[in-house]
Formats: structure tokens, C-alpha cells, sequence
């Protein structure tokens, strides 16, 4: 937006840094708060705070550092407010888990370390963050985030002090995190509807037993590559006990097979055309196949052993889930998978519409880092980066909450 446009907005503003920062003490604060949100609603190539500071009429650089990177206000109280106001307006179909990078350069910054990083393609040096996103086909906004602090960091607690990060955060993997954000907003009493996440959670099956436990509905993307039985498959058969060590499990008498492999054996004929939304080019189409089958692998036999009372009463039969797979029209395969712990008669046009809701995320993200400087932080402490978050955040939700209001003029 132009200068202009973010100065008729202070009115509006005013009254949404009222509500949704009314937990941090300080009306000295909220104004610093409201005055950040204007630098990064405010057009410019940089939104780091001595540029927008220089941007802004009212900007003072010394007093932004402070508010962003040594204040000590609560982000979370923040968060829950914009959560629960942006589930009531958006009424969201699914909730995404995601994972965003953040490229950086040296090693001081809270996190940063030498992983995959999905802005360059690559390993490099970056932060990563993992984030769950209410959307709808029309609207998407984050809830919650949390950044990723790999066991490096853990292995070094002076590197973490430096950092200002907190002793009791620990090395955890993101699927867990994605886990630890979802109990955040349970309690924060915002309901979740569907969870979708890309292969990254969807092969994790402790994620999926995690969703499981917690009463969640998922539809989670998969590569092809993981294991299951055909849901006609035969009863397991019990070997005859040889008399050394424990008695052996029930078996299954073929092995279990690629996702991929039974998609494919499934035939072309169960596949049919389904539509999920408009795009710019016309109607999104292609052609998708609901299947259940029984999930194998170490992890998918040890969980039905404990679901079962334990390794000596188990029955040996894996529990169904359904295989939502997409065959697109003049491919020789399968191209997509998800699993998801619906029920197979789940309308295909559900599943595939939910499952292809991932998209509004990378308009998200196009959002928040292009438009709202979300990988322009350049602090190194963890309370910082938080902040900086929780205000881009705001920031986005503000825009939000005018583009879904009908009375609201569009901003140039």
C-alpha cells in the first residue's frame, strides 16, 4: 500500500490493535505494535525495522528494536485473538500444517542451521518454521507457528543462551511440533476441521497416530512408495510356536505392496472425474479413485499391536484407512497420494476438494514474505523472530478481515 492508503487505515487500525494485542500491558507498546504493522503494510523493498522506521512519519527505529527484540510481551495472547477472530470470519475448511524456510547467512541467528531449505531448492543455511494454516478455497490465514530448533542447537546450551532461547525448549521433530501447535489451539478452544499436510507429515505414521489420539480427521499426502495391504486381504494365519522365545505374531501370508502398486492394480476403470475449484484457466479436473487398504510398515505393525492390548493378544489384522489416488489423464500411472482415517464412503469430491486445499498456503506465503516482509527479520534471538512472526501475522489478518469485509473498500 501507498503512504496515503496506510494512513486512512490508522482509524481501523487502532480499533484491531485494540482488541487483538489488549494483553500486552503497555499502551506505549500497542502503539509501537500499531506502528509496526503500518511499516509492513507500508510499500517498500525492505521491511526489516530501519527501513520502515525511515518510511514512516511517526518511525523511530531505537524504539521499534526495543519493542520487537527486547520487549517482553506475550505473543501468544496475541496469536489466540487473531485465531479466534479469523476462524469465526473465514469459517475454514481445513487446517494445513506446513513448514517454511527462512535462507540466512552466519550461524547466531535462533535456529539457523544447515538443512533443506524449501526457498532455494536445497540444503542451505536457513531457519525453519512450522506453522498450521486455517483456509478455505477463498481465504487462508495462519493460526500458530513455531520455529524448529535443530539438535545442534541443543548439543550447545551457551550458543542457545546467546540466542535467548528458553531452557525448556528442546529439540523436537517437526512433526511433533506440528502435534505440540495443534494441542496449543485445542486449548485455545478453536475447532479444528480437517487436517491436510503434505508427504513430510503424511509418511510420519506417529503423526497420523498423533491426529488419531487427539480425535482429528486428516487427509495427508504420501510419495507412493509406503507399504499396505489390499483391504480383501486374507486373515493373518498364526505360525506354530517352535517353543523358543516369545510365541510369533500373526502374520499375513503375501507381503504388503507399494501404495502405487495396488493404485495401479486397482485398473483405470475406478477412476473417475472429479472437479475441486475453479482455476484461472477454467475448471481444476482430473481423475481420482477412493481405496481402502491396510497400512504395513514397522511403525503402522507396532501401533496396531498396541491398539490390540499388546504383542500377545493381537490379532494380527492392520487396521483399514482410505487411499485417496489421482490419475490424471494421459499419464501412465498414478501421479498423487493421500491417506486419510475417513470413512471410504466419504464423498470423493470431499476428499479430493480438502486435499488439494494446500494450495492456499503458498498464496499465504506469497503474502507474508513478499508483501509483509516475513523473511525480512534480521534479529538473532528467539523472542525476537516470535514477535516479528506474531506482527507479520497481524498484519496479514488486518488485510484479511478488510478483503471479507463487503463495506470495506478495496485498497489500490
Amino acid at each position: 500500500m501507498r503512504l496515503g492508503e496506510v494512513e486512512r487505515l490508522r482509524g481501523e487500525l487502532a480499533e484491531f490493535v485494540a482488541d487483538v494485542f489488549a494483553s500486552v500491558p503497555r499502551r506505549d507498546q500497542r502503539r509501537w505494535g500499531a506502528c509496526y504493522l503500518r511499516g509492513l503494510m507500508l510499500d517498500g523493498r525492505r521491511k526489516s525495522i530501519q527501513p520502515m522506521a525511515d518510511r514512516l512519519p511517526d518511525g523511530n527505529m531505537q524504539a521499534l528494536q526495543q519493542f520487537v527484540n527486547q520487549s517482553p510481551w506475550d505473543p501468544l495472547p496475541v496469536r489466540r485473538r487473531i485465531a479466534e477472530r479469523l476462524a469465526e470470519v473465514i469459517t475454514p475448511e481445513v487446517w494445513v500444517v506446513d513448514d517454511v524456510s527462512f535462507p540466512k547467512c552466519g550461524r547466531a541467528s535462533a535456529g539457523v542451521a544447515r538443512q533443506y531449505c524449501g526457498a532455494v531448492g536445497k540444503r542451505a543455511n536457513c531457519q525453519v518454521a512450522v506453522s498450521v494454516h486455517a483456509a478455505t478455497d477463498t481465504a487462508s490465514c495462519p493460526l500458530e507457528w513455531q520455529l524448529y530448533l535443530p539438535r545442534e542447537w541443543t548439543d550447545e546450551p551457551d550458543r542457545c543462551r546467546r540466542a535467548g532461547i528458553p531452557d525448556d525448549v528442546i529439540h523436537q521433530e517437526k512433526w511433533r511440533l506440528a502435534l505440540g501447535l495443534l494441542d496449543t489451539l485445542a486449548d485455545w478452544q478453536v475447532k479444528a476441521p480437517v487436517v491436510v499436510a503434505d508427504a513430510g507429515y503424511g509418511v510420519s505414521t506417529p503423526f497420523r497416530l498423533g491426529l488419531e489420539e487427539r480425535g482429528l480427521s486428516y487427509v495427508l499426502a504420501l510419495t507412493g512408495k509406503e507399504v499396505a495391504h489390499p483391504e480383501g486381504v486374507a486373515a493373518p494365519h498364526q505360525p506354530v510356536y517352535a517353543g523358543l522365545g516369545p510365541p510369533t505374531l500373526p502374520r499375513y501370508r503375501t507381503p504388503p505392496r507399494a501404495v502405487s502398486a495396488l493404485a495401479v492394480e486397482a485398473g483405470e476403470d475406478r477412476f473417475a472425474e472429479v472437479t475441486w475449484r475453479q482455476g484461472s484457466k477454467g475448471a481444476m479436473t482430473s481423475r481420482f479413485a477412493v481405496l481402502t487398504v491396510r497400512p504395513a510398515g514397522k511403525e503402522s505393525l507396532a501401533a496396531a499391536q498396541e491398539a490390540g492390548g499388546g504383542r500377545n493378544r493381537w490379532d494380527g489384522i492392520l487396521p483399514t484407512r482410505t487411499l485417496l489416488v489421482e490419475w490424471p489423464h494421459g499419464q501412465d500411472a498414478p501421479t498423487q497420494y493421500w491417506i486419510s482415517n475417513l470413512p471410504a464412503t466419504t464423498p470423493a469430491a470431499d476428499l479430493v476438494r480438502w486435499a488439494k486445499m494446500r494450495w492456499r498456503i503458498e498464496h499465504d506465503y506469497r503474502e507474508l514474505k513478499h508483501g509483509l516482509g516475513l523473511d525480512h527479520f534480521e534479529g538473532r534471538t528467539w523472542r525476537g523472530w516470535h514477535h516479528h512472526v506474531t506482527l507479520v501475522t497481524a498484519a496479514q489478518a488486518f488485510l484479511t478481515l478488510r478483503r471479507l469485509d463487503p463495506k470495506a473498500p478495496t485498497p489500490a
